[in-house]
């Protein structure tokens, strides 16, 4: 069974997963404590049976992460019904109220700017100059966070979303409380000044909604964490597969209506989420494998994504490709809310790089993280 710390195994996971597809759609795998659904069927069951959910046991111990699970505790991530259709319902009314389309020409001139930046300088990181500060400006603007604060979202997000990964050592679970505790007081200042004088934004939306404070700033982390780190990683990901696939970069460059389907395939292809997991409620049986009740299982994404039983020659990277049934915004009651702005960020990218640097290649080779979970690079050296 693979090793999640293994660089090796961390630079291509995907040999590995069609290894675990060929012998069975569901795995235990021992060094994660849990079972691991391969397949395509058997991951979308996982996302989507009802006696599987998302059941929060605060980080332990509670006293040193007090901050953290509340932040987990009142998210929408991490909560089933009642309390979940009660939370979905009150942030898809705010999200209804048109930010999405709001933002739509902002994401897209924001991208021109920073492509076009990039392009003046002839070089550099993707990931510094395109892929991480485009998505967290638009979830700053989307919750109106002031210019002048927006450097410490990104510090504040990479670090609690590292208590994600397995076997994470006690000076990074101590650096995601601190950041978690942080960004708690800082949107509760926030909705402090929103419930004074509120705004076209998602943080007033939300106030007026029936969710506690609580529960405003757990989303409010939650769209910040979800929407940046996943677009941050599929932008780079999906880049770095593009430089390496040159026929597929031409074929976007030439075909621009192609966008849409290129964003699915990117997400596809290199999955910025390896693993969900879910725990069980009652005695399930998922492929023929049995989960007892309070025991976990994960949907392996990245394993689902190139099944070959549902996706015709899976390890391609085809812009074209449709139906495209990933499941990278996962499936069920916890599909992805940010799904729409994401894509428009993503497109935005795309479109904009195709466009203002037709002859983008790699300068070096990219750096990767060292996560499994959240799969994304470090570093994308390119020349424009």
């Amino acid at each position: 069974m693979f090793d999640p710390r293994d660089p090796d195994f961390l630079a291509d996971p995907y040999p590995e997963f069609a290894r675990l597809r060929a012998d069975g759609e569901v795995h235990r795998h021992e060094g994660l404590g849990l079972a691991i659904a391969v397949s395509h069927a058997a991951a979308s069951a996982v996302l989507r049976h009802r006696s599987l959910g998302r059941i929060w046991t605060d980080a332990q111990p509670a006293e040193q992460f007090v901050s953290f699970n509340l932040l987990h505790r009142n998210s929408l991530l991490e909560n089933e019904p009642p309390v979940h259709t009660r939370l979905r319902r009150s942030i898809s009314s705010a999200f209804g109220r048109g930010h999405v389309e709001r933002l739509r020409p902002t994401v897209g001139k924001l991208a021109r700017q920073l492509v076009g930046e990039l392009a003046e300088r002839g070089e550099g990181d993707l990931l510094e100059h395109l892929a991480q500060p485009l998505p967290v400006a638009v979830i700053a603007e989307l919750l109106a966070v002031p210019e002048a604060d927006r450097p410490k979202l990104v510090p504040w997000s990479n670090a609690i979303v590292k208590m994600y990964e397995y076997g994470l050592p006690p000076e990074g679970q101590r650096a995601a409380e601190q950041a978690a505790g942080e960004f708690v007081a800082y949107l509760r200042a926030l909705a402090e000044e929103r419930r004074r004088e509120p705004g076209n934004d998602l943080v007033s939306d939300l106030l007026q909604s029936e969710l506690s404070e609580d529960e405003v700033v757990a989303t409010a982390v939650l769209l910040l964490m979800a929407g940046h780190e996943a677009t941050v990683n599929v932008i780079g990901n999906g880049v770095w597969a593009l430089l390496r696939n040159p026929d597929q970069w031409r074929r976007l460059r030439e075909d621009p209506s192609l966008l849409d389907t290129a964003v699915e395939e990117l997400i596809r292809y290199d999955s910025p989420l390896q693993l969900f997991e879910r725990t069980a409620t009652e005695d399930v049986e998922i492929a023929g494998f049995r989960v007892a009740k309070g025991e976990k299982i994960a949907a392996l994404l990245g394993a689902a994504a190139r099944d070959p039983e549902v996706f015709a020659e899976p390890d391609r990277l085809d812009l074209g490709r449709t139906p495209n049934q990933h499941l990278g915004f996962g499936a069920g009651i916890h599909y992805c809310i940010g799904a729409p702005l994401a894509r428009i960020e993503i497109g935005a990218a795309l479109a904009a790089l195709t466009e203002l640097t037709p002859e983008l290649q790699l300068t070096a080779e990219p750096e990767r993280r060292p996560e499994f979970v959240i799969r994304g690079l470090r570093t994308l050296p390119v020349s424009a």
